[in-house]
């Protein structure tokens, strides 16, 4: 008897306690709830946000064919690209809020991700899809009217491309790293078939495989720094290892350079050969300046790293400066 009070003396505050903690922990709220109550105020501003105007700066992509062509100072030429660069806003917006809305449950799991509009219910599920099919309409309707019948033709495959991939398409190995770089090619394309520019091989073999470049390193970062978790919010992270992304961020990183070296040396696409040859190395330190972001697993958001690391912003610049100059042929 005496043991048993003994024992009891010493289990009970220690349960107390316990007990204490767990009601403490039940009653405090969630400091970051998932789901907002819905607020009208709130909408316009969730709207915006939700197609993502930060994500734009991808779309300026629509210059690279012009400018491979050197045909940036055509008025024409830039209105046309003008043109083309708002309609490809719409697009892609519209296509973020399809995807957004149909990622709603996996969003709310992410850890940042759960603060989206739609996945924190500041947009409302029908209002994000309402959205989604109006953006894509005035992008194919803007298409048919102020451009051509190819710019149409593209976007209206950039958007069934998405569209497909967003319905089902991501889930399948491979398949996915294709169609999210198939939407940067579009991009670099699109502005050479709105101005009537013929579009090099070399240019499209480039521009192709620096989008798998940079589309790998992007699930390599997401696979990295998710790690066990991961597969909460992309599931086909958990079919990948990081070692196979590694190697396809790798092999697509040596295809665009050596790609671009070949470009360079082609006689018969550039005024001044020499500068265009010389561009070379800038064009090849800002891929291993970028290899090291992904290397590190911080290339998640690759528009954060094209516009906030200082070095590479210099080697970009010497690079253009370099390149737009043989093109030209005004040195």
């Amino acid at each position: 008897m005496p043991e048993t009070s003994t024992l009891e003396s010493r289990t009970e505050p220690a349960t107390a306690t316990a007990f204490a903690e767990m009601v403490r922990t039940a009653s405090e709220p969630d400091p970051v709830p998932a789901v907002h109550p819905f607020r009208l105020k709130a909408l316009p501003g969730g709207l915006i946000r939700n197609a993502r105007p930060r994500q734009w700066v991808k779309n300026v992509l629509v210059l690279a064919a012009p400018g491979a062509a050197g045909m940036l100072t055509h008025a024409a030429v830039l209105r046309q690209v003008g043109i083309v660069f708002v309609l490809f806003c719409a697009a892609a917006s519209a296509i973020y809020f399809l995807n957004d809305a149909m990622d709603v449950e996996a969003d709310r799991a992410h850890p940042t991700k759960r603060h989206r509009p739609i996945a924190s219910g500041v947009v409302p599920l029908p209002v994000a899809y309402l959205c989604a099919a109006l953006l894509a309409g005035g992008a194919i309707t803007g298409a048919l009217l102020l451009c051509n019948t190819p710019t149409a033709i593209a976007l209206g495959c950039y958007l069934v491309m998405q569209f497909l991939y967003c319905t089902g398409l991501k889930h399948i190995l491979v398949v996915d790293l294709a169609f999210v770089t198939s939407g940067f090619l579009i991009r670099a394309m699109i502005g050479g078939l709105a101005s009537g520019i013929q579009l090099s091989q070399w240019f499209l073999i480039t521009t192709g495989f620096a989008a798998l470049f940079m589309v790998a390193a992007k699930r390599y970062s997401e696979l990295v720094s998710m790690g066990d978790k991961a597969a909460n919010s992309r599931k086909l992270l958990a079919q990948y290892s990081d070692s196979y992304l590694r190697f396809v961020w790798q092999a697509s990183a040596a295809v665009t350079v050596l790609s671009y070296c070949l470009w360079s040396s082609d006689h018969t696409v550039g005024a001044d050969v020499a500068l265009r040859q010389i561009s070379v190395l800038p064009f090849v330190f800002a891929i291993l300046r970028y290899a090291i972001f992904a290397d590190r697993g911080a290339a998640e958001a690759p528009e954060n790293v094209a516009l906030k690391d200082r070095p590479l912003l210099m080697l970009g610049a010497i690079w253009a400066g370099l390149y737009g100059f043989s093109v030209l042929g005004t040195a």
